[in-house]
Formats: structure tokens, sequence, C-alpha cells
């Protein structure tokens, strides 16, 4: 009678845990060593806030309502009425201070055109007045 033996088993094959702990070192690896913000084509150097500072003295004040009602230097006024009030002052004078205070419920909407505007006309100190957070 012949005997039948069974065949001797090898060891067993990895386990694919170790697979998966290989990627995930890969993984690891590639956000260490990698860059994940876009980087700009050239250097920008973002402006300072100067919170704190007194405001410059003289030169004109151009307030906005949290409705978008304008004055300038205490009189009511159309936006268009302002900057023709304005043009000569900068014409003579561009180093002229302008100060916008507005509202701070108004949105950029509003209050973005109107620098614009006064940037256009040569102003070159257009200032905006903010209060400083505590």
């Amino acid at each position: 009678m012949t005997r039948l033996t069974r065949p001797r088993r090898g060891p067993a094959p990895d386990p694919i845990v170790s697979l998966v702990d290989v990627v995930f070192f890969l993984l690891v690896f590639a956000m260490l060593i990698g860059r994940m913000d876009a980087t700009a084509a050239f250097a920008v150097d973002p402006p300072r806030a100067q919170t704190g500072a007194d405001l410059p003295t003289g030169g004109a004040t151009i307030s906005l309502s949290s409705s978008a009602e304008l004055a300038l230097d205490g009189s009511n006024m159309a936006q268009a009425d302002a900057i023709a009030a304005l043009m000569p002052r900068i014409a003579a004078d561009p180093t002229l201070r302008v100060r916008v205070n507005a509202d701070g419920a108004l949105s950029l909407r509003h209050v973005l055109p109107l620098i614009d505007a006064l940037r256009s006309l040569g102003a070159e100190g257009v200032v905006l007045v903010v209060t400083p957070g505590n």
C-alpha cells in the first residue's frame, strides 16, 4: 500500500498589507517634499496696514453711509457732483489727501468705483478710514 504524502507548504505569501504600507509611505514622502501652494510668476509684497495711526489732517473727506449716500466735507451730494467739486482741487494740488470714510456695512461695490474715480482724477493720496479691531 502506497502512502500518500502531503506536499510541503512553502512560506506564506506576503500579505497585501505590506504593499499598502509602502504606498502610504510613498504618499507621505511625496507630500513632505512637494510644494502644495501655487507659486506666483513674480514676487508680491502685500501692503501693510497702519491701524492706530492718527488720521492725516487737511484735504477732503468723502463720507458714505450704509445706504450709499455720499457727503463731501459734510455736504450731501451725488457722487458725480463730488467728483466735479474735487476735480479743480486735485488739479491744483495732486498731493491733496482725500479720505474715504465708508460705513462698515456698505458693500465694496460702492466704495471701489469711487476710489477708482478719485485715482483717475490724479489724486495721489487716497486714504480709506478704518477702525482698528480689538
